[in-house]
């Protein structure tokens, strides 16, 4: 069990570090597609969301849980963003809502939330051969 929870902590270290560097490709795409290229901001965020999601599958596959990516898991992986902006939405507007939250902190709260969740999410998908459906 000791070894099993070391393994489950290097892996969250290791999502953590995947997920600092994806949001800076992401930034940085986004800052290169709307900026230097001129190209519409939300055609800008569209398209580096995309690169980043591709980037994210490849360092969790690799780096995170050291496994082979495959089609399969490739085709399951986005299902994690959509978790996550679902559940972080439906934590933001319960924090701001019922819990009286300042917009401005709920979705820094929701992260400490989502995280962990999406964490477990996506260790499933990419753990379990892309059989996650």
């Amino acid at each position: 069990m000791e070894k099993a929870m070391r393994v489950i902590n290097r892996e969250f270290i290791r999502f953590i570090v995947v997920g600092i560097i994806n949001t800076l490709n992401y930034y940085m795409g986004y800052l290169l597609l709307h900026v230097v290229i001129e190209i519409n901001y939300i055609t800008a965020h569209i398209g580096s969301s995309l690169i980043s999601l591709v980037i994210s599958f490849f360092l969790n596959s690799y780096y995170t849980f050291r496994v082979r990516p495959t089609l399969s898991k490739f085709l399951q992986f986005p299902l994690t963003q959509l978790f996550n902006i679902a559940v972080s939405s439906s934590f933001v507007y319960l924090f701001v809502e019922n819990l009286r939250i300042h917009s401005t902190i709920a979705p820094i709260l929701s992260i400490f939330i989502t995280i962990p969740l999406t964490f477990m999410i996506t260790g499933k998908i990419l753990k379990n051969n892309g059989d996650f459906i």
